[in-house]
């Protein structure tokens, strides 16, 4: 049993609690410290560790504070160079390369985003759960299979996008970032054909834009394709 709780998923900042009844981790800690408390109920130091995907503020802010009240850090060597993290508790991990944290056993995997060195991770508990964690990436290249819980980011439809900017709600500029950055509903769904669904109990979708995007639109397109429930993290 995988306990899921987002406590932010927005451009403003994310972060999420996920546990197996065992083991708590956050994932990316882009909210300030103090509201990552109150989320938390001020049980900081509860969690086992963190995992950083990435180096941008709004995933990354709170780091070196929960370095300072003992949390352990797991992120990439590119990541830690770009914050600079010097700290025992800083530990590096590499794409591909295993390792393991309380009863999670945990992969690390490349994605494409605009960053020294992003990551995903796939974890999997002692119990046969199996959790993918993918944000900001314009593209998934690898494939997984035993998937029982997917979290992973839908900023965008390019068909929304499209219509701001044709409208000038959004400036032009920012469509050739947005395609190479962030995932978007369409990806996702050529993500979600592509990968072995059967066994998946929940699939939750992060980090909606806040001018590109349709909650309501995105939940039910996800949930006719896949049957699965579908949630979409709280900003």
């Amino acid at each position: 049993m995988i306990e899921i709780t987002s406590l932010g998923s927005s451009s403003a900042g994310n972060s999420y609690r996920i546990t197996d009844g065992k083991t708590p981790l956050l994932l990316d800690a882009g909210l300030r410290y103090k509201e990552i408390q109150r989320g938390l109920a001020f049980q900081v130091s509860s969690l086992t560790g963190c995992l950083v995907t990435h180096e941008h503020g709004d995933h990354s802010a709170a780091v070196k504070d929960l370095i300072k009240a003992g949390v352990n850090i797991y992120t990439s060597a590119g990541t830690a160079d770009a914050l600079r993290l010097d700290s025992h508790r800083v530990y590096p991990v590499s794409a591909l390369e295993p390792f393991t944290i309380g009863t999670w056993s945990i992969l690390p995997f490349d994605v494409q985003h605009d960053a020294a060195e992003p990551l995903g991770f796939l974890l999997a508990n002692t119990a046969g759960d199996k959790l993918l964690f993918a944000t900001d990436t314009y593209y998934i290249k690898h494939r997984f299979t035993g998937l029982t819980h997917i979290m992973v980011e839908c900023n965008y439809s390019i068909n929304i996008l499209n219509q701001n900017i044709a409208a000038g709600r959004v400036p032009a500029v920012m469509k050739h970032r947005l395609l190479r950055s962030h995932f978007s509903l369409e990806n996702v769904k050529d993500f979600i054909r592509a990968n072995d669904m059967r066994r998946v109990q929940e699939i939750h979708l992060l980090h909606l834009s806040d001018n590109n995007s349709d909650e309501a639109l995105f939940k039910r397109e996800i949930m006719a394709l896949t049957g699965k429930q579908v949630y979409v993290a709280g900003r």
